[in-house]
């Protein structure tokens, strides 16, 4: 089933410009979005070729069979809420029978999870990269040696500056970590006494034993050596490290580069059109538990588009995000709106849908 052989068959019942365009929040180099619902040809439906959802492969048109577009809407899909309360100047085409689906009977405090919660996660998700902007990890992967240090005095000292400065009458230029052995010590945590094999005949297993070691090594020591030093791994830091660095080289990989140098470019360190997006959620969650309806039709055009240029700092965004929560947490405590949807009530609709269409 694809988008042409829904049209060829008259088979859409709605279609209506969505986004940006619809939110008024449109400029010259917004995209056109389209949302719609088709219903299936009978054979389809009753047999085995039920299709629920068909889009481009851009995914800035789509479609959804009715039986599934009623599903969402009973669950306060915030994307399907939208398509549904679409402005008039928006929708395309709409078959009569759309007119039995009515936003307010749909409308429920699941509102609260499906826009609050959505937009909260945007917002630790802007967090996250705010984090990644401000404190990149650099491309040469550290190693365990990285995380150890040589107790010296009341004091430490990181394992390579010590092993590159010890001098002895034995060793004029450092000490090699692969001719190291540690021992563990009894009743702590990453504490080892450090033992160096200047023969080379004692064969201790160094330090680390390759580049990717998650842990250090331990040898076997003969009793009568006497440790140079005592050496800590802090190996919960060396964890950390290795999930930040693994998160953030794949973040690199994945990222929008335009979208990135847009963010780079002035110099917020959040990802503006996401947190514009995110805030207008947010209103419109508040807004509709202060007035038990769904406008998608932004009024604050100019704010959203000055958030979205970048032109707020990160922490005016986020107060502004912890001001709307807060609202939103009050109004949805007063709110007269049913718990959820009438799933019986809604879902009578959609049968008369299908009775009148498979007739």
């Amino acid at each position: 089933m694809t988008i042409q052989n829904l049209k060829n068959k008259k088979l859409i019942l709605f279609e209506a410009i969505s986004g940006s365009r619809a939110f008024g929040l449109a400029t010259e180099n917004s995209d056109t979005d389209i949302r719609g619902v088709y219903y299936l040809p009978k054979e389809d439906f009753f047999g085995l070729n039920y299709v629920p959802q068909v889009s481009n492969e851009t995914n800035d048109i789509t479609y959804y069979e009715i039986g599934r577009f009623v599903e969402l809407l009973q669950k306060n899909n915030p994307n399907i809420l939208e398509v549904l309360a679409s402005p008039e100047d928006c929708i395309q085409h709409k078959h009569p029978l759309m007119d039995l689906l009515k936003p307010e009977d749909f409308l429920s405090k699941l509102c609260k999870d499906t826009f609050a919660g959505y937009a909260i996660s945007q917002i630790k998700k802007a967090k996250g990269l705010n984090k990644k902007i401000l404190n990149p990890v650099e491309k040469e992967r550290k190693s365990v040696l990285d995380f150890c240090y040589v107790l010296e005095g009341q004091g430490s000292v990181p394992l390579k500056q010590w092993l590159r400065e010890f001098r002895s009458s034995e060793t004029k230029n450092g000490l090699s970590q692969e001719q190291c052995g540690l021992v563990g010590i009894d009743h702590t945590k990453g504490m080892y006494a450090l033992f160096y094999d200047h023969s080379g005949d004692l064969h201790y297993k160094g330090i680390m034993q390759h580049e990717e070691a998650n842990q250090v090594s331990v040898s076997s020591v003969p009793k009568e050596e006497k440790p140079v030093a005592y050496l800590f791994c802090n190996l919960d830091a060396y964890s950390t490290y290795c999930k930040d660095y693994k998160d953030y080289w794949k973040w690199v990989a994945e990222r929008n580069e335009d979208r990135y140098n847009v963010n780079s470019g002035h110099g917020q360190n959040y990802d503006s059109k996401n947190m514009m997006h995110t805030i207008r959620l947010l209103q419109s969650c508040e807004q509709i538990f202060k007035t038990n309806a769904l406008n998608i039709r932004v009024e604050n055009r100019d704010e959203l588009l000055d958030i979205k240029a970048g032109n707020w700092p990160y922490e005016q965004v986020m107060k502004k995000a912890e001001g709307l929560i807060q609202s939103i947490e009050h109004y949805h405590s007063v709110s007269t709106l049913p718990e959820m949807p009438d799933l019986g009530k809604t879902a009578q609709y959609l049968i008369e849908i299908r009775e009148e269409l498979y007739l």
